[in-house]
């Protein structure tokens, strides 16, 4: 019998980039396919208004609606605890699984075992935020012990509008930020169309390059039991990491 996994993922109601993404990514593995629940997210910055779209209650009551398709993971396919502190997507996982019985887990924790497991130490960060966001990624990662050596990010506050940041443009910034040979890079956002790049500029550049939309399915495949290494085409994340 064909084996059946369900991969849930909670998306950013203006997200228009990691389904289509996610679902990509999974379409090639027989019987895994990809569940998606939504929740309000419109603004990223470090106002209030902002800063309160991440509020455990929304996002748990996304989680209920994914545990009625029996999915076998639930993953936050988002970024929100690069800024607002890695403790965060803990107690997240950890409530989640509470309150559905399903085992959790995020981009930004997978990002981070996946940096442990590379020992990568230098980090180059792009992504599509303001400053002060972007300062406090850096400033996070700084704690766990890896340094940014390299950045680049577009000032942008409205959610939907990453999504239509042109290839080139981040082919742009993947580029400068290699400049500065970092020991991997990412692509801190998952509303932005970086996946399907990765391995062309990996080629190109000689980086590891770990997109956030790509490192919740790679956790997620592990999760439930499936090699990543069965994934193919989509860079060097699912063939060499543990």
């Amino acid at each position: 019998m064909t084996r059946r996994k369900r991969i849930g993922v909670l998306t950013p109601s203006s997200n228009t980039a990691l389904e289509p993404l996610t679902s990509a990514m999974v379409s090639s593995l027989p019987g895994v396919s990809a569940h998606f629940s939504r929740f309000t997210v419109t603004e990223i910055s470090m106002r209030d208004q902002s800063l309160n779209q991440f509020d455990d209650s929304k996002i748990l009551e996304a989680a209920r609606l994914l545990a009625d398709a029996h999915v076998d993971v639930i993953c936050w396919s988002g970024t929100s605890a690069s800024w607002l502190g890695f403790e965060k997507d803990r107690q997240l996982c950890a409530r989640i699984t509470e309150v559905t019985g399903i085992p959790a887990t995020t981009s930004v924790l997978a990002l981070n075992e996946i940096l442990a497991a590379q020992g990568a130490r230098t980090l180059g960060l792009v992504s599509p935020y303001v400053e002060d966001v972007q300062q406090r990624i850096i400033a996070n990662y700084r704690g766990i012990g890896i340094d940014c050596v390299a950045e680049q990010h577009l000032g942008i506050t409205v959610n939907f509008k990453f999504g239509e940041v042109e290839p080139d443009t981040l082919r742009g910034m993947l580029r400068e930020a290699a400049r500065q040979w970092p020991e991997a890079m990412t692509v801190m956002c998952t509303n932005l169309h970086a996946a399907q790049l990765v391995e062309e500029l990996e080629r190109e550049l000689g980086i590891p390059i770990y997109d956030s939309v790509a490192t919740v399915v790679w956790k997620a495949l592990k999760t439930v039991g499936i090699d990543p290494r069965e994934l193919k085409g989509w860079g060097r994340l699912f063939q060499e990491v543990a």
